[in-house]
């Protein structure tokens, strides 16, 4: 159901709306020195959290299922500053896409049993002691709580393009 809301916007996402910033002092993705999109971040984060473009929120996505998906079902995850931003919203969607199914997959694969268990959470930074079934319902969460700020930053890029 949360993918459905994505999948609404998804149309709207071109590269114009990735990089619109809601003010000067938003987190957005950058080209680094070698030509990567990397996200802005800061360890431990500001209060309050900076707005944020829709290509840090779509990175942020892709973070947090890459991290998991490499935690929960592979030998560990890259670095938060090794995952980049593909670089443009088609290519952001196909990664977006792709992170989706492969989670589906795995998880359809699963018994109830395999879904209470610990073990695969164990290396997880934010799930150590969690079931899967816990962090399978906190990645919907995540899901929902960025599509919804997707949705309302794509809004405001549309209200900032409108004539006055």
């Amino acid at each position: 159901m949360v993918w459905a809301l994505l999948d609404y916007h998804l149309p709207q996402i071109d590269d114009a709306a990735c990089h619109f910033v809601p003010n000067p002092d938003s987190w957005t993705v950058r080209q680094d020195e070698a030509g990567r999109w990397v996200a802005d971040w800061q360890v431990p984060e500001p209060e309050p959290v900076p707005a944020t473009s829709i290509g840090w929120l779509t990175w942020h996505i892709g973070f947090w299922w890459t991290t998991t998906l490499g935690h929960c079902f592979g030998d560990g995850a890259p670095e938060r500053e090794e995952i980049a931003w593909p670089g443009d919203a088609a290519a952001t969607t196909a990664w977006l896409r792709e992170l989706r199914d492969d989670w589906r997959a795995r998880l359809q694969t699963l018994t109830d049993a395999d879904l209470d268990s610990t073990e695969r959470t164990a290396t997880l930074p934010w799930g150590e002691g969690m079931r899967l079934v816990d962090i399978a319902a906190w990645v919907n969460f995540e899901l929902a709580k960025n599509v919804s700020e997707i949705g309302y930053v794509l809004r405001l890029h549309a209200a900032a393009a409108a004539p006055r």
